[in-house]
């Protein structure tokens, strides 16, 4: 028995350095081709330089040869000079003009979420206020209750990502390793899951959920006098069948996905299978060779090099699961959400600070804003961190370049 141990201890390290020496030289290629790609454009534009130089000097020797003299060739070059000030002038237009789109509704809303609400009908305020305060943070907070909600949105998102990506990295490995019966019209189902909107398919969920049977055990648990299934009530149905109601209840968000069918899952399965046949093929034949089967050389060689991979699948799925609430509203009434106590914000303002009166979103609009900054600066401090790792995820994955 100790020496099977010590083989298996010893055939595992040879795998762990095979992976290792196949992953350095890698990346010594793509810093490799880095720098002959910066080399090369250096030399390009130094030789670019040396010929408008000697051009210059030729014109002003009067030594320019007949080529240099022909009407084409000074087209060409006035056109180029032209577009060498113009493509500038363009580009920053461009750029500024895309940063104004994007950061417009942030920068608004930095300013107008610090700002008192007495301000807000001032002409002379526009972006900076004459003074800042945090009222509109705290009466924000307390209205969404924002710590009970933060906490019960932090634990259905961190479930049903860590769910979603083992579930859907189970799938994008069998995708793009294994062949089998059937394999291009599941992964045609794969496409439409990422294709077809969720507003599709969520009727039929509901009243999946809404009357579940679990698959006839509601019945038979109340054929024996049961009351309850699962801690919860069963219901009786018109037609005698009887039935529990999961509708408020997160096992329906946890069961889509450990069944790779989670918010986006389609998108998920196809960013591992990428990934995964991007990987070379030695790697798994000497795990083969030393005795691993699929399952362990999935676990012990191919997850400890995808985890760029594994970042980049986490993170998408906790943005997406944080933004969602046409999901959560359908099967959430008092389950509170960030998203869903965000959409209703505006509702609530009326009735916990205006006392049930109609109010213009003129004059709430510090609040609105307020709850719009607190809703999103978990994401933003994740992604700030993170900022590496996702872009490094997304190029290898295949999504980009």
């Amino acid at each position: 028995m100790a020496k099977e141990k010590k083989e298996k201890v010893v055939k595992e390290k040879v795998v762990k350095e095979k992976a290792v020496k196949e992953k350095k030289p890698r990346r010594q290629k793509e810093m490799s081709t880095e720098k002959a790609e910066k080399l090369f454009e250096k030399e390009r534009r130094q030789h670019l330089r040396e010929k408008e130089k000697a051009y210059k000097e030729a014109k002003k020797n009067g030594t320019l040869d007949e080529r240099q003299l022909d009407p084409k060739y000074l087209w060409y070059l006035r056109r180029k000079r032209i577009l060498g000030w113009v493509w500038p002038i363009a580009r920053f237009l461009i750029l500024f003009g895309l940063c104004f789109v994007i950061l417009y509704p942030l920068i608004y809303m930095l300013s107008t979420a610090f700002r008192p609400n007495a301000q807000m009908n001032d002409p002379s305020v526009v972006w900076i206020p004459k003074s800042f305060t945090l009222s509109n943070l705290q009466d924000v907070w307390d209205v969404m209750d924002f710590g009970a909600t933060l906490l019960n949105t932090i634990r259905l998102n961190l479930v049903c990502s860590l769910l979603s990506v083992v579930s859907c990295c189970l799938a994008g490995y069998g995708f793009a390793r294994f062949n089998f019966k059937g394999k291009s019209l599941m992964f045609g189902i794969v496409i439409m899951q990422i294709i077809v909107p969720a507003q599709i398919t969520v009727i039929p969920l509901y009243l999946q959920w809404a009357y579940f049977k679990c698959f006839g055990l509601v019945e038979v648990a109340a054929g024996a006098g049961a009351t309850t299934f699962m801690g919860i009530a069963i219901n009786t149905a018109s037609d005698g069948a009887h039935y529990i109601s999961l509708i408020d209840h997160q096992i329906v968000m946890y069961v889509p996905a450990i069944f790779a069918n989670g918010i986006r899952s389609g998108l998920f399965i196809y960013i591992f299978r990428q990934f995964f046949r991007g990987l070379p093929m030695e790697l798994e034949d000497a795990a083969y060779l030393d005795g691993c089967g699929p399952f362990k050389t999935f676990i012990r060689v191919m997850i400890p090099n995808a985890s760029s991979a594994f970042l980049t699948v986490f993170l998408f799925s906790i943005v997406w699961y944080w933004n969602d609430y046409y999901v959560s509203s359908t099967f959430f009434i008092n389950n509170h959400t960030v998203a869903l106590q965000l959409q209703k914000l505006s509702a609530t303002l009326d009735a916990q600070l205006f006392n049930n009166a109609q109010v213009g979103t003129r004059r709430k609009i510090v609040w609105l804003e307020a709850g719009c900054l607190l809703s999103i600066s978990p994401i933003l401090i994740m992604y700030i961190f993170l900022q590496k790792y996702f872009t490094e995820g997304l190029a290898r994955s295949g999504l980009v370049g």
